[in-house]
């Protein structure tokens, strides 16, 4: 049976994606708008986060422009299918990528994926983020991040993610191996819902998901959230503390999702759509609706987004190499 925290996520993500869908749809009819189709690839299955705030970001995008906005579902490999799509579409601005942090990941966790993102996607604008949070049952006698880890030092520490490769996965072993310094293992669910699951029923000590992953349970305190990857406190969850708070400053990571577009789109192109997206992202109704699944809206023009990418596959390598993780 679905609790009511279950059944108000269902009808905020179905409300969510109602208005998605419904701008995704919409055209503006104003003089001298731009004429034209935008394809937005996105690298995830229909109904996640991406995929949702490529639908409302993107329909809005349709409304101020007069583009008829189109979405297509490319999923599979880490979301690498979607960018070498987009890699190998016509400079024309007309395809573009919509992704999360698994770009940046990608490009060094990959071996042999073909291409190189840094080298062969233009960064337009990344419009909302999502830090990491580490959460545990409330059943756990631990009340802070570091007393978890000091009663679990002596064993090994076991937590859930999404799965293999995310940002969730990285953060958690980075942060227990390399910067607690303890043993940690790692086990990856089938996607994020069921690792949340495990985690509220009591199954596993500890899951890690970006705050989008599990607003509503670490809210409503079915989970116990210990310690958000961000500089400052959640509006959602505002009892969590930083990392910083609790003792590991300077762990700050998470997920994002931001539009991207192939190598050879002229540059006034590119700074046309930041503008477009960037005043998108601070309108009242979009905050809100990117609130409401645990995002945070962000904001930049293209350099400042060039600047955000670059730290982006640089710590994400780091963290990668340091961790000695590869797929194929």
């Amino acid at each position: 049976m679905l609790s009511a925290v279950s059944i108000a996520r269902a009808a905020m993500v179905a409300a969510f994606m109602s208005a998605s869908l419904a701008g995704a749809s919409a055209q503006a009819t104003a003089p001298g708008a731009t004429a034209g189709q935008l394809t937005l690839i996105v690298g995830f299955a229909p109904g996640g986060s991406a995929d949702s705030i490529a639908r409302v970001v993107g329909g809005r995008l349709g409304e101020k422009t007069g583009r008829k906005i189109v979405v297509e579902n490319r999923p599979g490999a880490g979301a690498n299918i979607a960018a070498r799509a987009v890699i190998g579409a016509a400079p024309d601005g007309a395809t573009l990528l919509v992704t999360t942090a698994a770009l940046a990941i990608n490009e060094t966790l990959y071996r042999n994926k073909g291409f190189s993102a840094s080298e062969s996607l233009l960064p337009i604008a990344v419009v909302a983020t999502s830090p990491e949070v580490f959460a545990i049952h409330p059943g756990s006698p631990a009340k802070t991040l570091k007393e978890f880890v000091e009663l679990n030092r002596n064993g090994e520490i076991v937590f859930g993610t999404a799965g293999i490769g995310t940002s969730s996965h990285i953060a958690g072993e980075y942060f227990f191996k390399v910067i607690a310094k303890t043993p940690a293992k790692h086990v990856p669910f089938r996607g994020g819902p069921d690792a949340t699951n495990a985690g509220v029923g009591g199954h596993i000590p500890m899951v890690i998901s970006s705050l989008s992953g599990f607003a509503p349970q670490v809210a409503s305190g079915q989970l116990r959230g210990l310690g958000i990857a961000f500089e400052s406190r959640s509006p959602v969850i505002k009892d969590v503390p930083t990392f910083a708070e609790s003792g590991y400053a300077g762990f700050s990571l998470g997920s994002w999702v931001g539009f991207f577009a192939p190598k050879g789109v002229p540059a006034a192109d590119i700074a046309a759509m930041n503008k477009e997206l960037d005043a998108i992202s601070r309108e009242p109704a979009i905050v809100e609706r990117l609130r409401a699944i645990g995002f945070d809206p962000r904001h930049g023009d293209v350099a400042d987004t060039v600047a955000f990418m670059k730290r982006e596959y640089d710590q994400w390598g780091t963290m990668v190499r340091e961790l000695n993780l590869s797929m194929e």
